[in-house]
């Protein structure tokens, strides 16, 4: 059997506030193969960014673990993660502020090499930033240019480029288009898209946006707060949505054709729960227009509903293996 590029395995984080215990990520299991790409869908505030920021090692986990090409870099010490840091990038949300408001575009794209000397000499460098420039799709012209002079869009190629820099093999895509135009949004998917066919780079695209994350992810995780609801291919998510917060989420993205037949959508009601020491049981229940009492008491495990498809709901026969 293969090793994955990366497994989680129930992985937490709990903060700790003045009422208790904040369950920002509860128990998230998955796997992402080379060259693959899993999408984190859920609304604001369910753990999306949080998860990412843990598998980077860039907030400290409270329990679970995290293999990487085999090894579990959640006991990594320092030498040793910064051994494998290259080869596990982040791509920020904002492209604006991420980057130095200081430093020019070519200082900005060259920073990690500098960082971990990835160069030979004052040509290697020079050259490899121009590379990476005409990579991300960004003119040569643009290298003495500060972020504040470029729009949006060239400035999120300069957060991939330097992302790429060292040439990674996994890539957390923290809403990388959310602050973008549409047209922009696009230009952005596809050379992702693109990158990965070429470098064979798994992606964990984190996102809010059901549309995006159809168009470029392979795997799908739905996220309620701090815990997965649903985790599925993602034709299958489409097509068949097997949790009543998916199928909320579903009905929410409106259709982009006047011609076509407007249909009687189930609107998400009411208010989040607090995240904070939550009770056992579904934690979508108070919200969930099909929630009984079979749905508070005990947690609900992920249960396979279809091949590679998984939810935690209760409506389901308990069949198959829990993931």
């Amino acid at each position: 059997m293969n090793v994955p590029l990366l497994e989680v395995k129930n992985l937490k984080k709990h903060f700790p506030t003045p009422k208790g215990k904040l369950h920002a990520v509860d128990g998230i299991n998955f796997r992402i193969e080379q060259g693959k790409t899993l999408g984190i869908v859920g609304e604001s505030g369910c753990g999306k960014t949080t998860l990412g920021r843990l598998i980077l090692r860039l907030v400290d986990a409270t329990d679970g673990e995290v293999f990487f090409n085999g090894g579990n870099i959640l006991g990594y010490d320092k030498k040793k993660l910064n051994e494998i840091r290259p080869k596990m990038q982040l791509i920020f949300q904002d492209p604006y502020s991420s980057l130095d408001p200081r430093k020019s575009v070519e200082e900005l794209i060259g920073e990690p090499l500098q960082i971990h000397k990835a160069y030979t000499d004052k040509n290697d460098y020079v050259n490899k930033i121009a590379d990476l420039m005409k990579t991300v799709g960004l003119a040569e012209r643009y290298a003495h240019s500060y972020p504040h002079e470029l729009d949006g869009g060239r400035r999120q190629r300069i957060g991939i480029a330097r992302a790429l820099a060292l040439k990674p093999e996994f890539i957390v895509c923290d809403e990388p288009v959310s602050a973008l135009d549409v047209s922009i949004q696009a230009q952005i998917l596809n050379l992702l898209m693109d990158l990965q066919e070429q470098g064979g780079l798994g992606y964990m695209f984190i996102t809010h946006d059901l549309s995006v994350v159809k168009h470029i992810s392979h795997e799908i995780i739905v996220m309620y707060l701090g815990q997965c609801v649903e985790y599925a291919p993602t034709s299958s998510l489409f097509k068949n949505p097997q949790h009543p917060y998916t199928q909320g989420l579903l009905d929410a993205v409106p259709i982009p054709k006047l011609q076509e037949q407007k249909t009687q959508h189930k609107l998400i009601m009411g208010e989040l729960t607090s995240p904070i020491e939550p009770k056992p049981g579904c934690r979508f229940a108070p919200r969930c227009p099909k929630a009984n009492q079979s749905c508070y008491g005990k947690d609900i495990p992920l249960i396979q509903v279809g091949e590679g498809h998984f939810a935690a709901c209760v409506l389901h026969e308990q069949k198959g293996e829990f993931f």
